[in-house]
């Protein structure tokens, strides 16, 4: 049996609003009641919309967790709130007084690596822990805040999240 997409609704911070934007719409916001942003149900960049709840004609589910997607399933693209919170995390790896700027420059490039499923995941994990060591526990628990929403399933293994 093949199913259907409904519409998803999340704010440009990643708060998911429905997952039922059409199937419910009375659940739809212009702003985020959690944080004030503004809303969309959209890719900026192609227009394709957020894939929401999906459904099978003649099955029943109850519950059911929604994984907050990354990036456009249609062109590629990292959502909104995928681009915020890694740009969070590279203006915070700029505070880190304890690194070098070569460190820095790494931590940041592993987090944009730590964002998507590939071979390189498990990698840009160890290079993160390593660096973070030098931060302190304080240091890891920002990151791990900020990033949790948006890091690969092999990033939250290999970090331990």
């Amino acid at each position: 049996m093949s199913g259907t997409y409904d519409v998803a609704q999340i704010c440009l911070n990643g708060h998911v609003i429905t997952t039922m934007a059409n199937g419910a719409s009375a659940r739809r916001q212009k702003f985020c009641e959690t944080c004030g942003q503004q809303t969309t149900t959209a890719c900026a960049k192609c227009n394709a919309t957020i894939r929401g709840y999906y459904s099978v004609p003649g099955v029943i589910s109850i519950g059911g967790e929604y994984d907050l997607p990354r990036f456009c399933y249609e062109c590629g693209d990292p959502y909104p709130w995928t681009s915020s919170k890694l740009q969070a995390a590279h203006n915070l790896a700029d505070e880190l007084d304890d690194l070098s700027d070569a460190e820095r420059n790494t931590l940041k490039k592993s987090f944009d690596e730590l964002v998507h499923d590939s071979p390189n995941t498990e990698v840009a994990a160890v290079r993160v822990k390593k660096i973070l060591a030098k931060a302190g526990t304080a240091g890891i628990g920002m990151f791990k805040s900020i990033l949790v929403d948006v890091l690969s399933e092999a990033a939250k293994k290999s970090l331990g999240m």
